[in-house]
This record gives structure tokens, sequence and C-alpha cells, in this order.
């Protein structure tokens, strides 16, 4: 569950507000400071998974690309900023991003081949709130992996199942395909990753 702080600040005052090195994280939605609870155990492994597997790919196939720690997604001109799950940075960009070298800022959906939420308590921020500004921006691929069946039922079926949900860019707005159990992934970024729903799903089990 997420917790909003009181007080509405620009993106700017946002970043400035971030406290380094804290163990909680926060992101500004719509001028809104949210608390991140930390994220369970089958989160994180999830979360893990997908970076070693993602990884594998980008090495082999020599992509420009890497998978920074920690950074901000700023939708342009909205006082918001997002820090996914999983990030997948495209290193030949970076020079068209103002903000990166100082503060590890992207706003350019170039500059983002793939970004990935894992499903927490605040679901809908997901499945609405950033699926909104990522199609906006202009990422490529957007997954929200709901390993945990936690979304709504007109995303996840009813009753419902555990989901990975694949956004693909195409004139501008997203279509969806979902992914569940033996489902193997289809991704535009990752063509040749072998991966099914449940191998994803089962990653905190294994």
């Amino acid at each position: 569950m997420t917790q909003t702080l009181p007080k509405l600040v620009n993106f700017e005052e946002f970043v400035e507000w971030l406290p380094e090195n804290s163990a909680v994280r926060y992101e500004l939605h719509n001028r809104n400071i949210i608390e991140i609870v930390q994220p369970v155990g089958e989160h994180q492994e999830v979360t893990g998974f997908l970076t070693i597997e993602i990884a594998v790919q980008i090495k082999r196939l020599g992509l420009p690309y890497g998978i920074p720690n920690q950074v901000i997604v700023r939708p342009p001109e909205k006082d918001s900023g997002y820090f996914p799950d999983l990030l997948v940075l495209n290193r030949a960009n970076l020079v068209n991003e103002p903000l990166w070298q100082k503060e590890s800022i992207l706003s350019l959906g170039a500059s983002i081949p793939l970004a990935i939420e894992v499903v927490s308590t605040n679901w809908r921020d997901d499945y609405y709130l950033k699926y909104a500004d990522y199609e906006e921006m202009g990422i490529p691929e957007y997954w929200i992996v709901d390993y945990a069946a936690l979304g709504g039922r007109n995303f996840i079926g009813n009753p419902k199942q555990p989901t990975i949900s694949v956004c693909n860019l195409v004139d501008g707005e997203y279509q969806i395909s979902k992914f569940r159990e033996c489902d193997r992934i289809v991704s535009q970024t990752f063509p040749d990753l072998s991966l099914t729903a449940n191998q994803i799903f089962q990653a905190g089990l294994v």
C-alpha cells in the first residue's frame, strides 16, 4: 500500500527533496510525493530474475543497452517522476537527455526500449497512471508483471490469475498482449527471449 505525503511539489522540488541513501523509495505522482512500500521477497526475486535474463540478451546481441540501478523517468512537462522496477537504457540516445549526466533523469521514450513494472498493492499506478504516461512518452515496450494476480479483473481475468501484460507501441498507442501459465513471452525488444509466464512467476520459488 502507498502513502501520500501531504506536501504538493513540482518535479524540480521533488528531485531536490529526494533523500540520499534512504531505505524508503519515493515517486512523484502528479505533484504528490508517494512513499513506496519496500517490495516483498517474491517481488524482488521476479525483478532480479528478469534483470539477469534480459542482461544476457543485451550482451549476446551486443546492443548499446544497459540496466541502470535507479533512474527517474519523467514524463515531459509533467510533475511526475517514476522509478521503474526494471528499465532498459539505450545509451545511444543519452546525448539527447539533458538531465542524465547530473541527475540520472530520462524523459525521452527513445532512451527506454523497455520498462517493466512488477505489480504490488498499488496496482492501479501500473495499469492506469504509468501505462498512460509511458505510452505518451513513446516508450516502445512496457511490461506489467502481475505475479500475485493483484490487478483488476478487467486486466487479468475473472477469476483473477497471474498475468504478464506486454504493451507494444503501435502508431502512438499501446497494443496489449497477455501471457499466462505456459505462454511464451513475445517481446519486440528481445525477440529471442525464451521465457514462459510461469518461469517468471516461479522465479521466487526456485
